[in-house]
């Protein structure tokens, strides 16, 4: 049997790592998470005048030798990374996941929303 894996780009936040990666194991047919990190990761992605290079490298590991089909893109609530509204917050995960699709269009990209309850929402799915 085949180990099937995700990757998950989210905040370094240690409170949103547990809820994100059950959401996923429970909603798609995954074994394993891989996450990649940075402080307000869904700020950092939808910045386009930052360099993501590292960032891509990383998810580059994941899709390609471990065959994540589905890469997230997290933000969440009382973000220190990222400090901006929850609204906002939303906009920007959304701006990620177009970004993030442009560059690895073969797979599905799904934007998440983590509450002030660590409760996990997807936002939109591309």
């Amino acid at each position: 049997m085949t180990n099937r894996f995700a990757v998950c780009l989210n905040c370094m936040d240690g409170r949103v790592h547990l809820p994100v990666i059950q959401w996923i194991k429970e909603n798609y047919e995954v074994d394993y998470v891989d996450l990649i990190t940075e402080p307000g990761m869904d700020g950092v992605l939808a910045d386009l005048n930052l360099d993501i290079k590292n960032i891509v490298t990383k998810l580059e590991i994941s899709v390609d030798k471990h065959g994540s089909q589905y890469i997230f893109i997290g933000g969440h609530y009382d973000c220190l990374g990222h400090p901006v509204d929850n609204e906002t917050h939303k906009k920007d995960v959304m701006v990620a996941v177009e970004r993030i699709k442009k560059l690895k269009g073969s797979c599905k990209i799904i934007g998440l929303w983590i509450s002030e309850k660590f409760s996990v929402k997807k936002i939109i799915e591309m």
